[in-house]
């Protein structure tokens, strides 16, 4: 195996553009998916129910893909083929999901069909399924070339730029339409704000695909006829250590914890901070007398994700700095629980103000969440499964996010209440249960005993 080279800041920064463009993607799915499929007619379980394909993919897809990249021998890299394809098919969905309507009127009327009512929601969920499975198919490779490309010194530093990534991609995100609104009051449509994200995706992707070189993998024989064996490799990742399995349940109760606000914060700020009534059986008049305030709804949970993954983006290199000096496990435990502080916040006060500052605390713990548990996992890795690993670890963040989009959905589907238009629900509830599961997850995080990086 070649010796692997120190990063500079530079090349630091040239391996975490592609995920700043993953990110960016991501975040663009996150914030304006809701208003999408609700105008097209999802209520609060419908649309826990389209968020169910990233779980889906990601404990399918990424297993998958992290096994076959671990094997690949193309001239063009081990992980490198699966980053640009991911974003290149995830370039072409983002450009159809808010197109969604037009898009199947067109093939109607093109084919002479009659296009069911439900039918561009449908098609609407597939893109976010297309979406989502390239994501992941760029995301597991991804993680997987911090061990292969970094000195293991530096895997909680590369991590951290990671987090610095997907902090300023979702700043970008976020803050775009929002920022032209203020300076320039320029309202950027939403199948703008899709455009961008794609094209950010793909030229972030090939940027960081061009620049960092992977070192040359010969498998051994028997690697190279060997099939994935999906049990065989749950097994060896559980035998790795007694603490994998612990740093599993932190992951798993963090991500219940996290995606209750992602997921749902869009529909908080919409429904419950600007009080909008559900909107997804209505009359096309009430709808249309609630433009504005579903816009502003919108912009505001815009802001607010600016805040949050401005201050990810601030945070992230000192948290890296912080975990060499004080160790992963104590510097996350006290980012998660600034995190679960600031949901109990946003459960009780709706103003909007408030719930801004409380969104950029929560940042602290997604600059955590998007580093530490990954460094505290690569300590365990063994050399030539960095890709299957990180495919399985991704399971348990995946896995919660089935719980987050079936049972927590249902909940808010029956804890609805009558206003003048008809319905609204407390989606504030979500953010309760986001901070139980935190505070779970901070427990078990103390329960782990960390492997120094000199140590056998």
């Amino acid at each position: 195996m070649e010796e692997l080279k120190k990063f500079n800041t530079t090349k630091f920064l040239s391996f975490a553009l592609g995920f700043f463009g993953l990110q960016f993607a991501w975040q663009m799915r996150i914030i304006l998916s809701g208003p999408v499929t609700e105008n097209l007619g999802a209520s609060p379980f419908i649309f826990g129910l389209i968020w169910l394909a990233g779980p889906f993919t990601g404990m399918v897809v990424q297993p998958l893909i992290g096994a076959l990249s671990d094997k690949t021998t193309l001239r063009f890299g081990r992980r490198r083929p699966y980053l640009l394809g991911g974003a290149l098919l995830s370039a072409l969905a983002l450009w159809a999901l808010p197109n969604s309507e037009l898009i199947t009127n067109t093939i109607g009327t093109n084919m002479n069909l009659t296009i069911h009512p439900l039918a561009a929601l449908c098609f609407a969920a597939v893109m976010i399924w297309i979406l989502d499975a390239c994501v992941n198919i760029a995301q597991g490779p991804y993680r997987a070339l911090v061990p292969d490309v970094v000195p293991q010194e530096q895997h909680s530093v590369a991590n951290s730029y990671i987090s610095l990534a997907i902090g300023l991609g979702s700043v970008v995100a976020a803050g775009a339409a929002p920022f032209l609104k203020w300076a320039f009051n320029y309202q950027m449509s939403i199948n703008a704000q899709f455009i961008m994200a794609a094209l950010a995706f793909l030229l972030g992707m090939t940027w960081t695909c061009m620049t960092i070189k992977e070192r040359k993998y010969e498998p051994k024989e028997e690697e190279q006829t060997e099939k994935f064996d999906f049990i065989k490799s749950l097994k060896d990742f559980f035998a790795l250590s007694p603490e994998v399995g612990k740093i599993c349940w932190m992951q798993f109760f963090t991500w219940i914890g996290n995606m209750c606000m992602m997921i749902y914060f869009t529909q908080y700020a919409i429904h419950t901070v600007y009080g909008v009534p559900d909107l997804s059986a209505v009359s096309e008049a009430i709808k249309s007398s609630y433009d504005h305030a579903v816009l502003a709804g919108t912009n505001f949970s815009s802001i607010c994700f600016a805040i949050f993954n401005l201050v990810c983006f601030v945070v992230a290199i000192p948290i890296g700095f912080l975990s060499v000096k004080f160790g992963n496990k104590k510097v996350h435990i006290i980012s998660m629980l600034s995190m679960a502080l600031a949901f109990l916040g946003m459960a009780f006060c709706h103003e909007p103000k408030f719930v801004a500052v409380l969104m950029g605390l929560s940042g602290l713990g997604w600059a955590s969440i998007c580093a530490l548990p990954f460094a505290m996992l690569s300590q365990y890795i063994k050399p030539g499964t960095e890709g299957s690993v990180m495919g399985i670890f991704n399971i348990f963040i995946a896995g919660p996010q089935v719980f987050v989009c079936t049972l927590v959905s249902w909940f808010i589907n029956k804890c609805s209440f009558n206003v003048f238009d008809g319905l609204n629900y407390h989606w504030e509830y979500t953010f309760l249960i986001g901070a139980a599961c935190l505070v779970a997850a901070s427990l078990i995080a103390s329960r782990v005993k960390e492997k120094g990086v000199n140590q056998g």
